[in-house]
């Protein structure tokens, strides 16, 4: 099984973004934000081109699959 690992926090952050103002410009609630944060869910395609590009940060930097 791939073991996810994701910097969302950081790049968020980086951003000067709290996870309401994220969520808000994703469209999701700000519990996702929290839960993709702290790895304990995996995003969607959909989900993950969206928050890569309100950040401005390649999908592979944000979230990383390690099989």
């Amino acid at each position: 099984m791939a073991k996810f690992i994701s910097n969302l926090k950081k790049y968020r952050q980086f951003n000067e973004l709290t996870q309401e103002e994220l969520a808000n410009k994703v469209s999701v609630r700000r519990e996702t934000i929290a839960r993709l944060e702290n790895a304990k869910y995996n995003p969607s395609l959909e989900l993950a081109v969206r928050i890569s590009r309100e950040l401005n940060t390649p999908i592979e930097e944000l979230f990383i699959f390690e099989f």
